[in-house]
């Protein structure tokens, strides 16, 4: 095999791919990359773990020698990234070493034969559709913040996709918060299986998608595979394996009647939030609110660090009482809400609380409470 490639197309397919690639592997095939240049000058990059898979097609200067060959991700990377800006790069594989050369830099990599390299079987993907790529950003972003990382509930460790009526949704919860994302039933998703994307392919396909923001993902899915095209031709196609488990039915915990409703202001209630829980330790990361008409006092008490309390003005109308949460929880919530205004439905200090931007908000939030 022998190609010249532009080194920032080389730089920036190697970027997308590379990070799939465990660093640690007892397969020593799974640190490479498959490396395949097709007479008509086209590259293809592809990198799996077993789980996840990434493969990229990329426009070459040159073919010279068609094949393909598979050589370490991280150090072919680590070479494109010192390479000078705007050279080209030429790869030539034989003999089970591959030659690296741009300007006056040589190098000579081990390789390993194509034929060893794994490739996830996709099998069938009957059910196909395409969302915005920017709404799918979304739906991740206000989503994925609640995935739990407990390996030992790993039905948890993913974001839960499933349709309903006339709507698609994303469900994310570790069993101290849950947050899901709405939108309208893409054209295509009807009858399609519930599923659980893994936690790794939900950041690898954040990342892709910061680049394709602009256009439509093609998703392709099975009860076991998903497949997430992006960028048409010469786009990024990312599959990956599903959980196999069941996610729970987490609409029973989203309250429906909490009557206790606290309006605030997002970025205000975040600041205190964040300032009152300086003084928090590991075991007390509990943030006291206590609600009266007009207004929230937040307070932590720490035995070791001492005592901090902020008042924050709200809008708040019914009789007063107290309640605790853990600080970081309520500031990634916060933290999701773009608007100038929170909703807080609240009950009692030991019920889970309804938090939303307002009730046309695709985003909602559910945080158990703490006891302090």
């Amino acid at each position: 095999m022998k190609a010249t490639i532009e080194r920032s197309t080389l730089l920036r397919c190697l970027s997308h791919v590379q990070s799939v690639v465990e660093r640690r592997n007892t397969i020593p095939i799974l640190s490479n990359v498959l490396i395949e240049a097709a007479a008509g000058g086209s590259l293809r990059i592809m990198a799996t773990d077993l789980d996840i898979q990434v493969v990229e097609n990329l426009n070459a200067v040159s073919v010279d020698t068609p094949g393909a060959i598979t050589v370490s991700a991280h150090l072919l990377f680590d070479i494109a990234r010192k390479l000078p800006e705007g050279s080209q790069v030429s790869l030539d594989a034989a003999d089970n070493r591959m030659v690296v050369k741009a300007g006056r830099s040589r190098f000579q990599l081990p390789t390993l034969p194509r034929d060893d390299f794994p490739v996830i079987a996709e099998g069938e993907l009957p059910t196909s559709f395409e969302i915005p790529a920017a709404t799918l950003a979304q739906m991740i972003d206000r989503t994925r913040f609640a995935i739990s990382t407990e390996e030992t509930r790993y039905y948890l460790n993913g974001i839960f996709l499933h349709v309903s009526d006339e709507e698609l949704k994303a469900a994310a919860t570790d069993g101290h918060r849950l947050a899901r994302f709405t939108i309208k039933r893409p054209d295509g998703a009807e009858g399609m299986p519930d599923v659980i994307v893994p936690r790794k392919c939900v950041a690898e396909l954040r990342k892709l998608l910061e680049e394709a923001l602009d256009t439509n993902v093609l998703i392709d899915l099975s009860a076991s595979k998903i497949r997430f095209t992006l960028g048409g031709e010469n786009g990024v196609v990312l599959t990956s394996k599903l959980i196999d488990g069941t996610f729970p039915d987490y609409t029973r915990v989203i309250p429906t009647g909490n009557d206790k409703l606290l309006r605030v202001d997002p970025r205000t209630f975040f600041e205190g939030v964040d300032r009152v829980a300086t003084i928090a330790t590991e075991k007390t990361r509990a943030v006291k609110m206590a609600l009266e008409p007009d207004r929230v006092t937040l307070s932590v008490t720490s035995p070791d660090n001492g005592t901090a309390a902020e008042e924050v003005p709200a809008e708040y109308a019914s009789e007063g009482f107290e309640i605790g949460f853990n600080a970081n929880y309520l500031k990634d919530i916060l933290g999701q809400i773009e608007g100038d205004s929170v909703e807080m439905h609240l009950a009692d200090a030991g019920a889970p609380t309804l938090i939303r931007q307002d009730e046309k908000s695709p985003a909602l939030y559910v945080l158990m409470p703490m006891r302090v």
